[in-house]
């Protein structure tokens, strides 16, 4: 067996707790946090029974670190995972990449030069329902695509609600529905179809008290191989859905994420053929995401989103907000 990999998770809050969690979980890793504000790291450190350091500094002088989980604020990203593979780091990178392109570069070469493993966090790739209807995509079953729509929303207060208080409140720091929420179906349906090549968006704030982000979304876009792809999404709505569509010349499929299934729909069939495809509690995904990461460290074969193909996801973005601030189509 291969010895427990190291594993400093920066940043404390939500996400960061669960990747503490989920990384512990996979019984291959030895897991620290790293997080400035006292009173939390001491909290997460003694909720999980590790170390917590208040710096990566102190960390690196204390311990062997092996890897970094950054889950910081989207604008230190880059920076932070520069400093990381320059000392040797491995890095899993919390979505979206950034909130501009400013140093994306510079971090890929800092990827080459330190020959050290970079991977984005876009939890989407480890859910097995996702990696099914990427298979059968692949397969040419549906024929040729033409057209994907994708709707999906939830109620983010009940899922964040000190939502007012982090990253989400503002658009500069990582916020808003098309950084925070679409941006993972984006790379989801990147990573099954290919690069999105043009954004038409409208994003407003409909709802949601205390904040000015965009809470809902339309999309429209364009891949590269002529399918026009369409995303509907809000963060207020009761019910937690999301389901996409791939209309092809052959057959239909659907996947539902949150139902956990996908089906097949030929022409001339009277019902879909659906076929379950668990993924289990919510953790399931990220621990799945985390062995992952670990398979990489290791040398192995690996499902993760590296870094470029998260910058893709991050032009997305970027189209999106420039489309819907200046009521314009946007080629990436």
């Amino acid at each position: 067996m291969n010895p427990k990999q190291s594993v400093l998770v920066i940043g404390a809050g939500g996400i960061g707790e669960r990747h503490v969690r989920c990384f512990q979980q996979t019984g291959r890793a030895e897991v620290f946090v790293c997080e400035p504000e006292e009173t939390r790291r001491v909290e997460i450190a003694d909720r999980y029974k590790t170390t917590g350091f208040a710096s990566v500094a102190e960390a690196l002088q204390n311990r062997k670190i092996d890897a970094a989980v950054i889950c910081t604020p989207a604008p230190t990203h880059i920076s932070i995972a520069e400093t990381c593979m320059e000392a040797g780091l491995h890095v899993l990178i919390e979505k979206p990449l950034a909130t501009s392109l400013e140093g994306v570069d510079r971090l890929l070469e800092t990827e080459r030069k330190t020959q050290r493993v970079a991977r984005v966090a876009y939890v989407y790739r480890s859910i097995p329902a996702v990696q099914r209807a990427r298979e059968i995509v692949q397969s040419g079953r549906l024929g040729t695509i033409r057209h994907v729509i994708s709707v999906s929303g939830q109620n983010y207060p009940s899922f964040r609600p000190d939502y007012r208080r982090i990253y989400y409140a503002k658009r500069e720091s990582g916020g808003g529905a098309v950084q925070d929420a679409l941006t993972h179906l984006v790379h989801g349906v990147e990573w099954i179809m290919g690069p999105i090549t043009d954004v038409a968006c409208m994003a407003y704030h409909q709802s949601l008290e205390g904040v000015e982000v965009d809470d809902t979304v339309n999309l429209i876009c364009l891949h590269g191989a002529g399918c026009l792809t369409s995303f509907a999404l809000n963060q207020f709505q009761a019910p937690n859905e999301s389901r996409i569509l791939f209309h092809g010349e052959k057959a239909s499929l659907s996947l539902e994420i949150v139902n956990q299934r996908v089906g097949l729909r030929g022409f001339g069939d009277e019902d879909w053929t659906w076929e379950v495809v668990p993924h289990g509690e919510r953790d399931a995904m990220f621990i799945a995401q985390a062995n992952g990461f670990l398979d990489a460290v290791e040398g192995k074969p690996d499902h993760l989103s590296g870094i470029a193909d998260a910058l893709q996801t991050l032009k997305v973005n970027l189209a999106a907000l420039k489309s819907s601030d200046t009521r314009s189509f946007v080629k990436i």
